[in-house]
């Protein structure tokens, strides 16, 4: 296995190792250097110190522990051959950089160990001299070790505490990224609902009257289907230029300023009697079964025929459940709206019920009953579905901390197609 090739030294590193070296070099041959501690040694040796010193400069940043190691016995061999001031300063910036660059156990070490050997030395100084000088040298070990190490120090936890910063910074950022990318998906999920219920029952509506319109050689039928595709064709124009409205307003306003109606529980009524209408054709009545308190905004249930009259007058009283939420009222009709909208696409010739029920602090049940087979006759052919009906209904009740279930079921008269939504009805409810 081949050993890893060592790093290069830093630029700015090579230009201190030069810049000390020839520096030192300078001085030597000027004799500007300080009294030998050992006189036999030659004078040249304060140049194997400089040299020592300046190859350790270019380990500072890659090995800056190696390099420190290796200026230590420089300074001491300077010292003892005759104190070059070059040596002296290159060996007080690896002091900086083993701090600095070193890994974290340097940099808790290395400043108590200076400040250690500035008390023994100057201790030492005073016992050997007895007089002031041995202050005077602790005061220059100090200087030499104590003062780059802590320097080191401190430039190191800012440097830290300015990436930490950094770093809470970029992850805030990634953060704030994350929730803009969820809202912007969360708003465009609703706007699909929306869309697709607000505008999915007049198009279906339509395509069923149009393709009745073309089987059936009655020019009396004929006019009629005319007259609901109109119908559908108005209605669906006004609930586009209402959703249009929404999206270019700001604040949930129309454009013109003035508020949207949410449609409520109260519009089912009249949801119903569209549906007879497009639904007559292919033998599809409908019936709705409201059983709630008529304090909770119930409907008594009507004739036979699938009309209903309204229940009393609501009298809030202290017994009397809450008034639904906004939310829960605009979920429940959209879940029923696009049920509806289903059975008008699928169902088999037979009644549509639509039941409603919600016991004194339980949650809100909506379920609609379709007839589950193969239609037949002139009306027989299907409108294609686009598939996010049933994931809109689901995705409305979840949101609510509810749920919704379709399926085929087994019914009084048959199998039928069920759907059945429960949502809370607390005032904890989040919104839609």
């Amino acid at each position: 296995m081949p050993l890893p090739r060592p790093a290069r030294p830093h630029r700015d590193d090579v230009l201190i190792a030069a810049a000390g070296l020839l520096g030192g070099a300078l001085l030597w041959a000027l004799g500007l250097r300080g009294t030998p501690l050992l006189p036999g040694l030659p004078s040249w040796a304060a140049l194997v110190a400089l040299t020592v010193a300046a190859g350790s400069e270019l380990l500072r940043r890659t090995a800056p522990l190696t390099g420190l190691a290796l200026a230590t016995a420089a300074l001491a061999l300077d010292t003892c051959a005759g104190t070059l001031l070059a040596t002296v300063v290159m060996f007080t910036d690896l002091v900086y950089a083993a701090v600095l660059h070193g890994g974290p156990r340097a940099a808790r070490r290395i400043p108590p160990g200076s400040a250690l050997v500035t008390v023994l030395g100057t201790l030492v100084a005073l016992a050997v001299v007895r007089d002031q000088r041995g202050l005077f040298i602790g005061v220059l070990i100090g200087l030499v070790t104590l003062t780059p190490a802590w320097t080191g120090l401190i430039v190191r936890d800012h440097r830290d505490a300015a990436q930490a910063a950094r770093l809470r910074a970029e992850q805030t950022a990634l953060l704030a990224e994350t929730d803009r990318v969820q809202a912007v998906a969360a708003e465009r999920a609703r706007m699909a609902r929306e869309l697709h219920d607000v505008v999915a029952g007049h198009l279906s509506a339509i395509a069923l009257h149009t393709t009745a319109a073309q089987t059936l050689d009655d020019p009396a039928a004929t006019r009629e289907a005319l007259g609901v595709i109109r119908d559908n064709s108005v209605r669906g124009l006004a609930e586009m230029r209402r959703l249009i409205g929404l999206l270019r307003a700001s604040g949930g306003a129309e454009a013109d300023g003035e508020p949207a109606a949410v449609p409520t529980l109260d519009g089912l009524p009249a949801l119903l009697t569209r549906a007879r209408a497009a639904g007559a054709a292919d033998g599809l009545t409908f019936r709705l079964d409201d059983t709630r308190p008529p304090d909770d905004g119930g409907t008594a249930r009507g004739p036979a025929d699938g009309g209903t009259r309204p229940g009393p007058t609501p009298r809030h009283t202290p017994d009397a459940p809450p008034p639904l939420p906004v939310p829960v009222e605009l979920a429940a009709y959209r879940i029923i709206q696009e049920s509806v909208t289903n059975a008008l696409k699928h169902a088999a010739p037979g009644e549509v019920t639509v039941r409603l029920d919600r016991p004194p602090g339980g949650p809100l049940t909506a379920v609609v009953t379709s007839p589950y087979g193969v239609r037949r006759g002139p009306g027989a052919a299907r409108v294609p579905g686009s598939g996010a009906g049933l994931t809109g209904m689901r995705e409305r009740a979840a949101l609510l901390g509810g749920d919704c279930e379709a399926g085929p079921a087994d019914g009084p008269g048959g199998p039928v197609w069920r759907v059945r939504a429960t949502l809370p009805t607390t005032e904890e409810a989040p919104p839609v």
